[in-house]
């Protein structure tokens, strides 16, 4: 499966990897990072969950971390320091087969920084994640995803409440920008690293 995502990544203009484990993802991220790079991340809880982040903070790289902040505003401008970044670092809510990225966002901070601003984007994808079509990628990002970002974040929603998509209009939705990714633009500005690591939602 792997393999077969890297090939189908590879055409759509993406650098890709795969890691079989979160040892391996740590490394290759040292590898792609130059030290001193200027680096920050969405809310993706993939790289928290491999450690990356911390290897980050703990390195010697000038890191951008909106956890570090506690009011409004700042985190505002953490998000807006993003576009400025060497390195972006996040991960998707689904991936179709032939290399399609599925991503459902609340504020769009984080698939805008996706989309544009930082030099480099880096995306650390679980396997779990990968499905067979883009129509299953996207109803994973919003029926398996967003239900349980919901829940972390406390807020109130159908989907919260049940576990399903109700397609709702609630103030408190984040599935309000929904962004499919083709491709890579300009070619290699997403490094895709692939791992068999069950991570994130």
């Amino acid at each position: 499966m792997a393999q077969k995502l890297i090939k189908n990544l590879k055409r759509r203009h993406y650098d890709a990897y795969y890691c079989q484990q979160a040892s391996d993802i740590l490394n290759k991220v040292r590898e792609l990072i130059p030290e001193r790079s200027s680096v920050s991340w969405g809310g993706s809880m993939s790289i928290r969950d491999t450690g990356v982040t911390q290897m980050l903070k703990e390195g010697n790289y000038q890191v951008f971390d909106r956890d570090d902040v506690t009011t409004a505003e700042d985190k505002l401008r953490i998000y807006r320091k993003a576009f400025e970044c060497d390195y972006y670092l996040a991960s998707v809510n689904a991936m179709s087969e032939d290399g399609l990225l599925v991503n459902i966002d609340g504020n769009g901070n984080r698939v805008a920084a996706i989309t544009w601003g930082p030099t480099h984007v880096i995306l650390v994808v679980g396997l779990n994640k990968v499905c067979q079509d883009l129509d299953a990628a996207v109803k994973r990002a919003r029926s398996e995803a967003a239900p349980v970002n919901m829940a972390r974040f406390g807020l109130n929603t159908p989907c919260q409440t049940d576990g399903t998509c109700h397609n709702c209009l609630s103030a408190d939705s984040i599935c309000n920008y929904v962004s499919i990714q083709r491709m890579s633009h300009p070619a290699g500005r997403h490094i895709v690293i692939l791992t068999d690591e069950n991570v994130g939602y």
